[in-house]
């Protein structure tokens, strides 16, 4: 089974977009994924509520959520079936949780936004996985992933050369569309509009 954390402590990033447009995409391919939702907001929760029977199924861990009655073992709970558990987290991380946030992750992935804010806090938030977190560049567990880019733009242009420096695999980039925002609404991934 597959771990990936998708992880930037800027709120805004696309994190929850990305979680649920992978899961989304793996499980039209007869992967099993789960989602973990440590986000409070419990967006990817509510997504995956809204998707139909008939869609290929992803299951929801709410992760966010504290039950006194049984063991955080008990809820964090992933089936046996699973493929891939994608963890969608929250903002304002404190960067002394990035250890115990990635400890079993076998890929780390970082959203990125085209702007100068953006661009910073993607900076501090790879410098603390490198020397906080403890992560090697050379454990190949680190991608970054450029959201909402309008190519031929001053601000895209800026992005790329900010990541080609950071000597971390950008391992996709995503335009900005309004068919992640439809698709959020009504519980499917792009991958599934038709």
């Amino acid at each position: 089974m597959q771990r990936i954390v998708v992880l930037n402590p800027k709120g805004g990033s696309g994190k929850t977009t990305i979680a649920i447009n992978l899961a989304s995409y793996l499980a039209t391919r007869r992967y099993t994924p789960v989602l973990m939702d440590l986000d409070p907001q419990g967006s990817t929760l509510r997504w995956v509520r809204k998707r139909r029977p008939a869609q290929a199924p992803i299951h929801a861990i709410a992760a966010f959520e504290k039950d006194s009655r049984t063991t955080r073992a008990f809820q964090l709970r992933v089936p046996d079936v699973a493929t891939h558990v994608i963890v969608d987290t929250p903002a304002a991380l404190d960067p002394r949780q990035l250890s115990d946030m990635t400890r079993d992750a076998d890929k780390i992935l970082v959203p990125v936004l085209p702007s100068d804010i953006d661009i910073h806090a993607c900076s501090r938030c790879i410098r603390d996985l490198l020397l906080v977190a403890k992560i090697s560049r050379d454990e190949n567990r680190i991608g970054v992933i450029a959201n909402r880019i309008r190519r031929n733009t001053l601000t895209y242009q800026s992005l790329i050369r900010f990541l080609h420096t950071l000597g971390i695999p950008i391992v996709a980039t995503i335009r900005d569309s309004q068919n992640y925002v439809r698709g959020a609404e009504i519980g499917i991934g792009v991958h599934e509009m038709k």
